[in-house]
Protein backbone atom coordinates (compact mmCIF):
# COMPACT_ATOMS: atom_id res chain seq x y z
CA UNK A 1 0.00 0.00 0.00
CA UNK A 2 1.51 3.52 -0.90
CA UNK A 3 0.42 6.90 0.73
CA UNK A 4 1.45 9.49 -1.40
CA UNK A 5 1.15 13.45 -0.73
CA UNK A 6 1.82 16.85 -2.60
CA UNK A 7 4.19 19.32 -1.21
CA UNK A 8 6.19 22.34 -3.09
CA UNK A 9 5.46 21.07 -6.16
CA UNK A 10 6.74 17.32 -5.01
CA UNK A 11 4.97 14.36 -4.63
CA UNK A 12 6.51 12.14 -1.75
CA UNK A 13 5.55 8.26 -1.57
CA UNK A 14 5.85 6.33 1.29
CA UNK A 15 5.40 2.54 1.42
CA UNK A 16 3.27 1.36 4.25
CA UNK A 17 5.55 -1.38 4.99
CA UNK A 18 8.43 0.16 5.07
CA UNK A 19 7.69 3.75 6.38
CA UNK A 20 11.25 5.16 6.61
CA UNK A 21 12.01 4.74 2.37
CA UNK A 22 10.58 7.85 0.80
CA UNK A 23 10.92 8.45 -3.39
CA UNK A 24 10.27 12.19 -4.21
CA UNK A 25 9.54 12.56 -7.79
CA UNK A 26 9.36 15.98 -8.88
CA UNK A 27 7.38 17.74 -11.60
CA UNK A 28 9.80 16.86 -14.59
CA UNK A 29 9.71 13.29 -13.62
CA UNK A 30 6.21 12.85 -14.00
CA UNK A 31 6.28 15.20 -17.20
CA UNK A 32 8.86 12.50 -18.36
CA UNK A 33 6.49 9.53 -17.39
CA UNK A 34 3.36 11.15 -19.26
CA UNK A 35 5.45 11.74 -22.44
CA UNK A 36 6.84 8.57 -22.38
CA UNK A 37 3.33 6.82 -21.81
CA UNK A 38 1.81 8.40 -24.41
CA UNK A 39 5.10 7.39 -26.80
CA UNK A 40 7.29 5.38 -25.33
CA UNK A 41 9.41 5.69 -28.98
CA UNK A 42 10.65 9.38 -28.41
CA UNK A 43 13.86 9.52 -28.29
CA UNK A 44 16.10 11.15 -25.35
CA UNK A 45 16.19 14.56 -27.64
CA UNK A 46 12.62 14.61 -28.22
CA UNK A 47 11.84 13.75 -24.56
CA UNK A 48 13.99 16.68 -23.38
CA UNK A 49 12.33 18.99 -25.79
CA UNK A 50 9.18 17.53 -24.82
CA UNK A 51 10.18 18.79 -20.64
CA UNK A 52 11.98 21.07 -21.41
CA UNK A 53 15.44 20.00 -19.82
CA UNK A 54 18.64 18.77 -21.86
CA UNK A 55 19.37 15.66 -22.74
CA UNK A 56 21.89 14.87 -20.67
CA UNK A 57 19.70 15.02 -16.98
CA UNK A 58 16.74 13.87 -18.82
CA UNK A 59 18.56 10.53 -19.81
CA UNK A 60 19.84 10.27 -16.38
CA UNK A 61 16.18 10.73 -15.24
CA UNK A 62 14.69 8.21 -17.51
CA UNK A 63 17.51 5.81 -16.62
CA UNK A 64 16.66 6.12 -12.71
CA UNK A 65 12.93 6.20 -13.38
CA UNK A 66 13.26 2.52 -15.15
CA UNK A 67 15.79 1.50 -12.34
CA UNK A 68 13.19 2.74 -9.64
CA UNK A 69 10.46 0.48 -11.05
CA UNK A 70 8.35 4.04 -12.13
CA UNK A 71 8.37 2.32 -15.79
CA UNK A 72 7.77 -1.42 -16.00
CA UNK A 73 7.97 -2.42 -19.60
CA UNK A 74 7.98 -1.00 -23.15
CA UNK A 75 5.35 -2.36 -25.14
CA UNK A 76 2.93 -1.75 -28.81
CA UNK A 77 -0.72 -1.78 -28.98
CA UNK A 78 -1.99 -3.88 -31.36
CA UNK A 79 -5.56 -2.91 -33.53
CA UNK A 80 -7.57 -5.60 -31.55
CA UNK A 81 -9.81 -4.96 -34.55
CA UNK A 82 -7.54 -5.55 -37.52
CA UNK A 83 -6.57 -8.17 -35.83
CA UNK A 84 -10.06 -9.76 -35.69
CA UNK A 85 -10.09 -9.68 -32.26
CA UNK A 86 -12.35 -7.23 -31.21
CA UNK A 87 -15.14 -8.94 -29.57
CA UNK A 88 -14.56 -7.97 -25.88
CA UNK A 89 -16.23 -9.75 -23.06
CA UNK A 90 -15.89 -8.70 -18.81
CA UNK A 91 -16.49 -12.21 -17.33
CA UNK A 92 -16.70 -12.41 -13.61
CA UNK A 93 -15.83 -15.59 -11.98
CA UNK A 94 -16.65 -16.85 -8.55
CA UNK A 95 -14.68 -19.95 -7.16
CA UNK A 96 -16.26 -22.70 -5.17
CA UNK A 97 -13.29 -21.42 -2.48
CA UNK A 98 -10.99 -18.74 -2.29
CA UNK A 99 -7.54 -19.24 -0.56
CA UNK A 100 -4.01 -19.45 -1.36
CA UNK A 101 -3.93 -22.49 -2.66
CA UNK A 102 -7.20 -21.59 -5.00
CA UNK A 103 -6.27 -18.24 -5.75
CA UNK A 104 -2.70 -19.20 -7.06
CA UNK A 105 -3.80 -22.26 -8.90
CA UNK A 106 -6.93 -20.26 -10.23
CA UNK A 107 -3.88 -17.50 -11.55
CA UNK A 108 -1.55 -19.89 -13.13
CA UNK A 109 -4.34 -21.41 -15.28
CA UNK A 110 -5.57 -17.71 -16.23
CA UNK A 111 -2.42 -16.62 -17.13
CA UNK A 112 -1.58 -19.58 -19.52
CA UNK A 113 -5.10 -18.31 -21.66
CA UNK A 114 -4.42 -16.10 -24.41
CA UNK A 115 -7.73 -14.94 -24.33
CA UNK A 116 -7.66 -13.84 -21.23
CA UNK A 117 -5.66 -10.03 -21.64
CA UNK A 118 -6.58 -8.80 -18.58
CA UNK A 119 -7.42 -10.58 -14.87
CA UNK A 120 -7.87 -8.84 -11.50
CA UNK A 121 -8.84 -10.23 -7.98
CA UNK A 122 -11.75 -8.15 -6.59
CA UNK A 123 -14.31 -7.25 -3.65
CA UNK A 124 -17.64 -8.45 -3.69
CA UNK A 125 -20.13 -11.06 -5.10
CA UNK A 126 -17.24 -12.46 -7.52
CA UNK A 127 -13.87 -13.23 -6.97
CA UNK A 128 -12.39 -12.75 -9.96
CA UNK A 129 -12.93 -10.23 -13.22
CA UNK A 130 -11.61 -10.92 -16.51
CA UNK A 131 -10.74 -9.21 -19.82
CA UNK A 132 -11.69 -11.94 -22.53
CA UNK A 133 -10.84 -11.15 -26.31
CA UNK A 134 -12.16 -13.31 -29.38
CA UNK A 135 -13.09 -13.25 -32.75
CA UNK A 136 -17.23 -13.48 -31.91
CA UNK A 137 -19.32 -15.04 -29.75
CA UNK A 138 -19.06 -18.57 -30.80
CA UNK A 139 -15.71 -18.50 -30.15
CA UNK A 140 -15.85 -16.63 -26.72
CA UNK A 141 -18.74 -19.60 -25.94
CA UNK A 142 -16.33 -22.43 -27.12
CA UNK A 143 -13.80 -20.91 -24.38
CA UNK A 144 -16.41 -20.64 -21.89
CA UNK A 145 -17.35 -24.16 -21.96
CA UNK A 146 -14.19 -25.92 -22.90
CA UNK A 147 -11.55 -24.34 -21.60
CA UNK A 148 -12.99 -21.64 -18.20
CA UNK A 149 -15.76 -23.55 -17.63
CA UNK A 150 -13.51 -26.93 -17.01
CA UNK A 151 -11.96 -25.32 -14.02
CA UNK A 152 -13.16 -27.30 -11.14
CA UNK A 153 -13.17 -24.48 -8.84
CA UNK A 154 -15.26 -21.95 -11.07
CA UNK A 155 -18.76 -21.96 -9.20
CA UNK A 156 -20.04 -19.26 -11.86
CA UNK A 157 -19.26 -16.87 -14.30
CA UNK A 158 -21.02 -14.05 -15.56
CA UNK A 159 -20.67 -12.35 -19.03
CA UNK A 160 -21.13 -8.60 -20.00
CA UNK A 161 -20.52 -8.23 -23.55
CA UNK A 162 -19.08 -4.70 -24.90
CA UNK A 163 -20.97 -2.74 -27.47
CA UNK A 164 -18.33 0.09 -27.52
CA UNK A 165 -15.26 0.95 -26.45
CA UNK A 166 -15.43 4.71 -25.45
CA UNK A 167 -12.47 5.42 -23.85
CA UNK A 168 -9.11 3.30 -23.05
CA UNK A 169 -6.20 4.50 -21.59
CA UNK A 170 -3.35 2.62 -21.58
CA UNK A 171 -1.49 4.83 -19.08
CA UNK A 172 -1.63 5.55 -15.55
CA UNK A 173 -2.34 9.10 -15.24
CA UNK A 174 0.19 11.11 -13.22
CA UNK A 175 0.11 14.75 -14.40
Amino acid sequence: MTIFALLNGMIFYESVRNMNETERLDRIDLLILDALQHNSRMTNKELAAAVHLSPTPVYERWKRLEREGYIRKYITVLDAEKLNRSFMVFCCVKLNRLNSEAATDFTERINAMPEVTECYNISGHFDYMLKVQSFNMKQYQQFLLNVLGRIDSVTSIESTFVIEETKHLYGVGVI
